[in-house]
């Protein structure tokens, strides 16, 4: 027709579509991430919400009233505990910045003589930095403390995100029988097994995740509190939500560790040193290994590699959210790989077999 090849006009579409989708995607990418961040939450809470449920049979809605008003008694819990103990530490530690820095341990700190010069000249520059740090970070964290202790000031987001995961537990099994009826029936045993897979890999990370980030609060609460660390339950808290960005996470909550106590005068940074590598140890070679019976599969330079693209894209949500989205590509890849390498199945009912023994 009119000189144009059908082959090439219909690759140039399917290149546009796949494009204009792109496109869609990056404008949308902060709703993307609150219904990610829905999906996690559910997610956290799904094991909680199966065990209740088996004590109250076919009344998923009834069990998942019972966990969310525990979850709100526990947040309102540890809002009144445990929220104001982190956040006055961090306001000390905002304060008393200056300080530390302008007359603590670093202008006493021996350096080699090639570079002691420049002693007199990053000091004033970590203190400036201080200072403004100060300056922004103290009425922020005392307003936000008020606001979350008063229940007020809630971005909505944030008050998305539960009642969002509330629908996802509820409605699980429905939406993923609405979605095979919508593949044709050649794909749909193929789309229910990568529906099964991405399934079990985000069962599984998030329960390392979050089982991570616990051991790691309290293995370093005990510690610093023991040897009398200052600022323990806000260097754990860091360290805790550090957990959830694989690779540069921990190290990044090791440079802080060491830089809170150089800068307050501590002394023994050599054991921080120590216990960090071995509880890095037990985390990565013991607890991780035992949470990820079925794991993400992913080399750590493609790890790494999503992580600094996930930054580069969406900040520290997209750091968050790589290695997830990374290990749904490769389950999907897979699949198809599969499919195409074995040939379409053709079941024998439109829905019984997909769904047959499937858990949700």
């Amino acid at each position: 027709m009119m000189g144009i090849d059908q082959r090439a006009l219909r690759v140039t579409w399917t290149i546009f579509l796949f494009g204009l989708l792109l496109t869609i995607v990056w404008f949308i990418r902060s709703t993307l991430v609150v219904f990610a961040a829905a999906i996690f939450f559910a997610y956290m809470l799904s094991p909680i919400v199966g065990l209740i449920e088996r004590f109250i049979k076919r009344r998923r809605g009834l069990a998942l009233t019972i966990v969310y008003c525990a979850l709100i008694g526990l947040l309102v819990l540890l809002g009144f505990q445990l929220i104001p103990a982190l956040t006055g530490q961090a306001i000390s530690l905002a304060t008393r910045l200056p300080s530390l820095i302008s007359a603590g341990t670093l202008t006493k700190l021996p350096l080699p003589r090639a570079i002691e010069p420049l002693r007199e000249q990053v000091i004033p520059i970590l203190n400036r930095a201080a200072t403004n740090f100060e300056s922004h970070v103290v009425p922020f964290l005392q307003e936000a403390g008020s606001k979350i202790l008063s229940g007020l000031g809630q971005l909505i987001p944030i008050i998305l995100v539960p009642i969002l995961a509330f629908f996802f537990l509820k409605d699980a099994r429905s939406m993923r029988t609405a979605l095979l009826a919508s593949f044709s029936r050649r794909l749909r045993p193929t789309v229910d097994k990568i529906l099964e897979d991405i399934h079990l890999v985000l069962r599984n990370y998030i329960r390392a995740l979050v089982m991570l980030a616990i051991s790691s609060f309290c293995a370093w609460t005990i510690f610093l509190t023991v040897l009398h660390y200052p600022y323990e339950l806000l260097l754990a808290g860091v360290s805790a939500i550090l957990e959830f960005i694989p690779v540069v996470g921990p190290a990044a909550a090791l440079l802080i560790l060491l830089t809170v106590c150089l800068i307050t005068g501590s002394s023994g940074l050599l054991w921080i040193v120590v216990f960090w590598a071995a509880f890095r140890v037990f985390q990565d070679y013991v607890l991780n290994p035992y949470l990820m019976s079925s794991g993400i599969e992913l080399h750590p330079l493609l790890v790494l590699f999503g992580v600094l693209a996930g930054d580069a894209l969406a900040g520290v949500p997209g750091m968050f959210f790589s290695v997830p989205a990374l290990a749904i590509l490769r389950v999907v890849y897979s699949r198809m790989q599969e499919r195409s390498s074995t040939g379409p199945e053709t079941p024998s009912s439109p829905l019984q077999p997909a769904l047959a023994g499937r858990r949700n």
